[in-house]
């Protein structure tokens, strides 16, 4: 694997919260990239082939589990809209942070809040209140719950603290998860109040508020500019935005011409931010991160009409690395031109809201209904295996390979899976 620039950056913030290169204690990973160094992970697997446990899980969730020391922790949501049960009571909404053994998949303990009233049921079924990833150091656990807000949790599961994001609901709630920076936790409010919001890391005090993000459902990263400074970018529906992490100042805009919400993460290398999102018309671009201002001109360096609309890519030496959430199609596209290098739809593939895993020259993409592509990572398709572990439920999570193995996380269970 190539060590990029930002990668390197990534790594040094990472380990300054106290987490270890054997973590993975955030969404899609310590820079948000979807990137693991794990080698020797299982490339064909099912119920009764290379796994090595399976944990089933007290709720619901779309939440990727995140590592942090001897410990997983993911979310899950009980009581209300649960799929495949009555649906119930809004009073009965309670939300989940699960811990677990990280070797053995035992669940250690189980904390659970009372969800805020009223509570918007879900558009979908299986869709709901647990689609945060939780963000981990080495003193607490922050987990976002949209409009019940903002939690901080030891790691023994007592709650320290919880703060307000916003009382905005949408059909599809909400999705972003916690970015930790310094002695911040940044989060993306757009749904809840239209605002990225920090908050004191100790004490769960708002330190900062902006205004103006709209239709961005997607975890904004960290990126570092070519004068070496750190920013933070989220993708909103018509801008590109990059902020002071410190501060919450608006420092440039991008335009994206996407016309519809924002759902995938962006991702970056070398100052350059790549995105995704929309259903139709430009669906991707590239931008340089730094500037001053309306960037549009002078940094925006493409835009494409091939995207996705739900998962978020990865990028590795030179190329950009997604598949669609809606045809099941597998991409890879220039990264310093967003020309399709190619374009294969994999038959009867599903819906695919999992982000993509790159791990040990080979690409991971799961879809909903528990069916793993496995796809080298190359410029020349070549898809390796196709695994399946469908258990009556979606797998929305996005996948993590950790330990030398690769962890799955449906409606029903986390799945921990290593080559025998």
């Amino acid at each position: 694997m190539v060590r990029t620039f930002t990668f390197a950056v990534a790594v040094s913030l990472w380990l300054g919260s106290g987490a270890t290169a054997a973590d993975w204690p955030r969404f899609r990973g310590s820079e948000g990239s979807g990137i693991s160094p794990e080698k020797g992970l299982p490339i064909t697997w099912s119920s009764r082939e290379n796994l090595a446990w399976k944990t089933e899980l007290p709720g619901p969730g779309a939440s990727s589990p995140s590592f942090f020391g001897d410990h997983i922790y993911l979310t899950s949501w009980t009581g209300y809209a649960v799929p495949g049960q009555p649906l119930g009571s809004e009073a009965d909404l309670r939300l989940h942070l699960v811990c677990l053994d990280r070797k053995t998949g035992k669940i250690l303990w189980n904390q659970s809040i009372p969800g805020r009233t009223p509570a918007k049921k879900p558009s979908r079924d299986g869709e709901g209140y647990a689609s945060s990833t939780p963000a981990v150091d080495a003193d607490r656990i922050y987990c976002f719950f949209g409009t019940t807000g903002l939690f901080a949790f030891d790691h023994s599961g007592k709650k320290l603290w919880q703060a307000e994001v916003g009382t905005r609901q949408q059909g599809w709630l909400s999705a972003a998860s916690p970015v930790l920076y310094q002695d911040l936790v940044l989060l993306n409010g757009s749904i809840e109040s239209e605002a990225m919001i920090a908050y004191d890391k100790q004490t769960g005090r708002e330190k900062w508020r902006t205004p103006g993000i709209k239709d961005a459902y997607n975890t904004p990263i960290l990126v570092k500019n070519a004068a070496g400074k750190d920013e933070l970018v989220v993708v909103t529906q018509p801008k590109v935005i990059g902020l002071d992490p410190l501060t919450g100042k608006q420092l440039w805009t991008c335009n994206t011409d996407i016309g519809w919400y924002i759902v995938p993460s962006a991702v970056a290398d070398r100052g350059v931010v790549y995105c995704l999102g929309g259903r139709s018309g430009i669906t991707g671009l590239a931008v340089r991160a730094g500037g001053s201002g309306d960037v549009t001109a002078t940094h925006r360096l493409w835009t494409s009409k091939k995207g996705s609309n739900v998962s978020s890519p990865v990028f590795y030496q030179g190329h950009l690395y997604w598949m669609n959430d809606a045809s099941g199609t597998a991409f890879c596209a220039k990264a310093d031109t967003g020309d399709i290098v190619y374009e294969e739809r994999i038959p009867r593939a599903g819906g695919v809201y999992a982000s993509a895993l790159l791990a040990d020259g080979r690409i991971y993409y799961l879809g909903r209904e528990g069916k793993t592509y496995v796809v080298a990572a190359k410029p020349t398709f070549e898809l390796i295996a196709t695994n399946d572990l469908s258990d009556g439920s979606n797998f929305d999570a996005s996948p993590v390979a950790i330990d030398g193995r690769l962890f799955l996380r449906s409606n029903k269970a986390l799945y921990c899976l290593e080559r025998k």
